[in-house]
């Protein structure tokens, strides 16, 4: 099993940034997926971002091209989600997930992970 923390979360002006962590414990492998998805109240759960374990592949959502950055510390087995240029509708809880080994295409479906965390709770507000 893994387990998996989120923090960072928190109230941040629209332009401003913030940066989430996801702390993953028990069975790390370096082919696992870790994926960031969000959801916002009323809506479904949305991709934001998924890399491999190793470095070897990141996928960007939509949503994230071009204002969000994926990066990991192997030494603290943890991943970062750096979030620039936020906007109100970047509102959600953001939640990190684990899929045991990555899969090419797949990594996208929320069904494909197999541990989530708790999630944080990022609100983008003036």
């Amino acid at each position: 099993q893994v387990q998996l923390a989120e923090s960072g979360g928190g109230l941040v002006q629209p332009g401003g940034s913030l940066r989430l962590s996801c702390a993953a414990s028990g069975r790390i492998s370096s082919d696992m997926a870790l994926g960031w998805f969000r959801q916002a109240p009323g809506q479904e759960r949305e991709f934001v971002v998924a890399t491999r374990w190793n470095g070897a592949s990141t996928n960007y959502g939509d949503s994230a091209k071009g204002r969000f950055t994926i990066s990991r510390d192997r030494a603290k087995n943890t991943v970062y989600l750096q979030m620039n240029n936020l906007e109100p509708e970047d509102t959600a809880v953001y939640y990190c997930a684990v899929r045991s080994r990555w899969v090419v295409g797949r990594m996208f479906q929320e069904g494909q992970y197999e541990y989530w965390g708790q999630g944080t709770q990022v609100t983008v507000s003036s």
